[in-house]
């Protein structure tokens, strides 16, 4: 038993000091005579589709059995979907789950982990925790991924690549020419995680198609989610498209019955309503494209916005602005080289661009938060 103040000793890794821990996006501060609104979280705004709330009412009436962890039913749906064997898939509670399965099956102390920075923050966590060196290779002057920086520090010890697109929290779309130039460069048997989280959101038309790319080079892992667009990031469910000798790793990784039935029939519902969530998908892209144009007239610097989410790289005045935001009853998501706003609710988006505005004079002129940003399909 402990007795005493000071603070017990035990047996923890040390991988643990060597980062800090997810922290998610702040709820809103509670100001009086404001209503709060949320944007720190990327989260769905629409409400979730009646046949989606049909579909976990009905699951949830069983709860005594365990669900099926090969989602045998889903990944049927999911390999008729996007054409390839149902060896081919396997489910995880959100991509992010399938992101520490993937570092645990291929990496160890030692090994090298390459991904940009700044991107997810769960890949240097993850990446952290397997003790791999990891390299952080920075984005290019647009906030882009730099493929050509990555490909260049390839070693014989590199086991593990994460690309982000659109890149969170920074917003560019990979296009296509360059993922394929990029896995020509890649060495024999490094796996490379296309980080799809956003796929839904992405409107231009060059984008980098994975599964096409997947066809050639097997060593392409694609991560998928219901979280974003399909608005179930409550339900936690994701899923990986691997060669199925990835797969058969991964099974070894991943917690057996950890996707739970009522989220497994949620996204088997939301798949079949494939038309309405395009649509609302549609939508939430074409409110990003104006409130990034809003704020590119205001003289911010916005790279280009695929997500569901803008990005404002304002550095040292990043802490600021998160501030100014919460005495408004608003959070944004602040992590220290600029602020990432989710398209959220249209009264909450409102007020931001409003703050935004009054908050554009406290930046000085020259600042790389104003400086012009040229944005791919823009004059």
């Amino acid at each position: 038993m402990h007795d005493g103040d000071d603070a017990p000793t035990f047996f923890l890794r040390k991988a643990l000091d060597a980062f800090p821990p997810y922290l998610p996006g702040k709820p809103a501060r509670e100001v009086p005579g404001l209503t709060a609104y949320k944007l720190a979280s990327n989260e769905q705004a629409a409400p979730p589709l009646p046949e989606v709330l049909d579909a976990i009412a009905e699951a949830g009436r069983e709860p005594r059995f365990y669900p099926d962890t090969f989602g045998t039913v889903l990944i049927g749906e999911l390999s008729r979907l996007l054409d390839r064997p149902r060896d081919w898939f396997i489910l995880g509670t959100g991509s992010s789950e399938l992101i520490n399965a993937i570092v645990q099956a291929t990496c160890d102390d030692g090994d090298e982990a390459i991904y940009p920075w700044p991107s997810f923050e769960m890949y240097p966590q993850v990446t952290g925790m397997a003790a791999a060196r990891r390299l952080e290779i920075p984005l290019t002057a647009d906030a882009r991924l730099d493929l050509p920086a990555m490909a260049a520090a390839f070693s014989e010890r590199t086991r593990l690549v994460f690309l982000c697109s659109p890149n969170n929290p920074t917003g560019p779309a990979l296009r296509h020419a360059e993922l394929e130039e990029f896995m020509r460069q890649v060495p024999a048997g490094v796996i490379v995680v296309l980080d799809e989280a956003y796929l839904e959101y992405v409107t231009v038309p060059d984008a980098a198609d994975g599964l096409e790319l997947q066809r050639r080079w097997p060593n392409l892992v694609l991560l998928r989610t219901f979280s974003k667009a399909h608005g179930l990031a409550g339900m936690r469910i994701g899923y990986a498209v691997a060669h199925p000798r990835v797969i058969e790793a991964l099974t070894k990784t991943v917690m057996p019955f950890g996707v739970s039935a009522a989220a497994q029939m949620a996204a088997l519902a939301s798949l079949r309503c494939a038309d309405a969530v395009r649509t609302r998908a549609a939508a939430l892209s074409a409110r990003r494209d104006q409130i990034a144009q809003e704020l590119r007239d205001l003289g911010y610097r916005v790279p280009e916005a695929q997500g569901n989410f803008v990005w404002l790289p304002l550095a040292e005045h990043s802490g600021a602005f998160e501030d100014y935001c919460a005495d408004h009853a608003l959070s944004v998501r602040n992590l220290d080289d600029g602020v990432r706003v989710t398209i959220g609710e249209e009264p909450g988006l409102q007020r931001f661009l409003g703050l935004a505005r009054e908050f554009r004079g406290r930046i000085p002129e020259g600042h790389p938060a104003l400086a012009d940003v040229v944005v791919p399909g823009r004059a």
